[in-house]
C-alpha cells in the first residue's frame, strides 16, 4: 500500500462555533456544515471535520482531547502579510519568524495558537 494524499483530519474542539469563527477570521477557511449536521473547515482540496469533545462521531482517535494537535499549514501569502493579518485579528505570535524542515523543502515559519490551545505553523517554503 502507498499513501497519496492527506484528505481530512479531525479536530475535537471545546466549542465548534469558536472554532469554526477562528478558522474563517483567522485564516480563511471555510466552513460548511455536512452530512448529519457534521460541521467541518475546507482549505484547498482537504478539509478538518470537527468533533465536539465529549460528543466525538464514532469511530474516533482512542483519547480526543482538545488542544493536542500541532498542524502546519503552507500558506500563500508572505510572512509579513500574515503577521499583519494576524495582528489585526488580534492572535498573538507564540513563535516565529523561524526555520523548520518542511515534507518537501525548509520553511519559514511563525506559530500560534487557536482557541482550543492546539499549536497553528503558518509556513512559506523558505526558498521561494
Amino acid at each position: 500500500m502507498q499513501i497519496a494524499a492527506l484528505d481530512h483530519l479531525v479536530l475535537t474542539v471545546a466549542d465548534i462555533s469558536r472554532t469554526r469563527e477562528f478558522y474563517q477570521a483567522v485564516l480563511g477557511m471555510a466552513a460548511v456544515t455536512f452530512g448529519n449536521d457534521r460541521q467541518a473547515l475546507y482549505y484547498g482540496q482537504q478539509k478538518i471535520n470537527l468533533h465536539q469533545a465529549g460528543a466525538a462521531f464514532a469511530p474516533h482517535a482512542l483519547a480526543p482531547t482538545p488542544g493536542s494537535a500541532d498542524l502546519c499549514f503552507l500558506i500563500t501569502t508572505s510572512l509579513d502579510a500574515a503577521l499583519a493579518h494576524l495582528q489585526t485579528c488580534g492572535v498573538p505570535v507564540v513563535a516565529g519568524p523561524v526555520q523548520r524542515t518542511g515534507a518537501t523543502g525548509m520553511l519559514l515559519s511563525i506559530y500560534i495558537r487557536d482557541p482550543d490551545g492546539n499549536l497553528i505553523e503558518l509556513s512559506v517554503l523558505a526558498d521561494a
